[in-house]
């Protein structure tokens, strides 16, 4: 098979990976304790959950847009 067949290439299929591997950490980010009725937890809002790991899950999903649109050599 002629590789001039194929929409991607390696470097496409490794940023799709990265932007994949960013966008888990982000939501691994996002999870934690939960409150419940007996318990409060104030850690749901700190910022880490709230500002650091959406803005870590839109750079993956960027990153994945980029590794679709970018045309190989």
């Amino acid at each position: 098979m002629d590789k001039k067949n194929f929409a991607f290439d390696k470097v496409n299929f490794l940023l799709l990976a990265i932007g994949m591997v960013v966008i888990i950490i982000g939501f691994v980010l996002m999870s934690g304790g939960e409150s419940t009725r007996e318990a409060y937890d104030p850690s749901i809002f700190n910022a880490m959950r709230t500002k650091v790991a959406p803005v870590v899950c839109l750079l993956g999903f960027v990153s994945m847009i980029y590794a679709i649109i970018r045309r190989p050599k």
